[in-house]
């Protein structure tokens, strides 16, 4: 089986040849389930969760040990068309936030018990303005996809993909209406915070940037290409790496979901490896997952991205699996079930 790539041909025969859960370790968990000392389906959600992970690990009673955070920063350059209300060199200064462990998502991360990784992708050379014309070409495209795909700790037993990017809310918005249709309005939210007229602007610069670029809207590594960004791409290769290497992975906000749904779009269940750890208050959030048929775990109202949201359901995983792993069976624990 291809095991690495070098062009986008090599990565579409990786998408093509994914693996499958282990169908044995996901029964064999329901059938743990079954006999642990709680009542059938009292643990709600959790449950399903912890038989999803099982199957995806090949293991009926794993333990959660080696979770990983990786956030990949990018520039955008359809950010001189004035859809932010900060600069591009933010994305620098939170960079070096994130190195410094002074984020949001260093304290989640940390509170988790995961270990945190950060990779900025040619920040000095912003992608081409997609309003113009495609964003990447296709070897920053490869780049960018192989810069995720070799992030990925081998070890990791549960994965976190999230990002940093001035301008990316636009590029994710563009992704989504081509993939999915609608309007531009659809589609657009306020990002950074705009508001009124600007957020009008916004929707009519995606709508733009969908109708110049028209040509990839039948391709998801296209529409990746055309209208994403080298973080965006750099998300995708992590979770086709994950999904290589059979490490479940959580999805955090719109952004990493619209960077998923170019991958799903490309291979219909690419993503089976993966749950959306929460709905954010990004206003086409909950579309983009009604979309992937992915019900979020969490939902409070977060619009932070850098991967918080996904960081946090980390805890819920790691409690479904504790419960499910931990736990006494009624034989063990000499309780009568009835």
């Amino acid at each position: 089986m291809q095991q690495d790539f070098a062009t986008i041909s090599e990565f579409v025969d990786i998408l093509q040849r994914l693996p499958a859960s282990d169908a044995g370790a996901c029964a064999a968990a329901r059938e743990r389930d079954g006999q642990l000392t709680k009542p059938p389906g009292s643990l709600g959600r959790l449950e399903d969760l912890a038989a999803w992970y099982c199957g995806w690990r090949g293991d009926p009673k794993p333990r959660i040990e080696r979770p990983q955070v990786i956030v990949f920063a990018g520039n955008h350059g359809v950010t001189a068309q004035g859809v932010s209300a900060f600069p591009p060199e933010v994305t620098v200064q939170m960079v070096a936030n994130f190195q410094a462990g002074g984020a949001a998502v260093n304290q989640l991360a940390e509170t988790v018990g995961a270990t945190m990784d950060v990779h900025a992708l040619a920040l000095e050379t912003p992608t081409e303005d997609f309003t113009q014309g495609p964003a990447m070409d296709e070897a920053e495209l490869v780049e960018a996809l192989y810069v995720g795909w070799q992030a990925v700790d081998s070890k990791a037993d549960l994965l976190v993909v999230g990002e940093m990017g001035i301008g990316n809310t636009t590029s994710a918005s563009a992704i989504s209406l081509a993939l999915f249709g609608g309007t531009a309005g659809d589609w657009t939210g306020r990002g950074t915070g705009m508001e009124g007229d600007a957020l009008t602007h916004k929707a009519q610069v995606v709508a733009q940037a969908v109708e110049v670029n028209k040509q990839c809207k039948t391709n998801g590594l296209e529409i990746l290409r055309c209208l994403g960004g080298r973080e965006l791409a750099a998300m995708a290769g992590a979770m086709v790496r994950a999904r290589m290497l059979r490490i479940p992975l959580i999805l955090d906000g719109f952004i990493c979901t619209s960077a998923a749904a170019c991958l799903e779009r490309a291979q219909p269940g690419a993503l089976d490896h993966a749950v959306a750890g929460h709905v954010s208050a990004e206003v086409a959030h909950p579309k983009l997952l009604k979309e992937m048929n992915k019900n979020p775990i969490l939902s409070l109202g977060m619009r932070l991205g850098e991967g918080t949201g996904g960081v946090l359901a980390m805890a819920i995983l790691k409690a479904a699996m504790a419960c499910h792993s931990g736990m006494a069976t009624f034989a063990e624990a000499g309780v009568s079930d009835g």
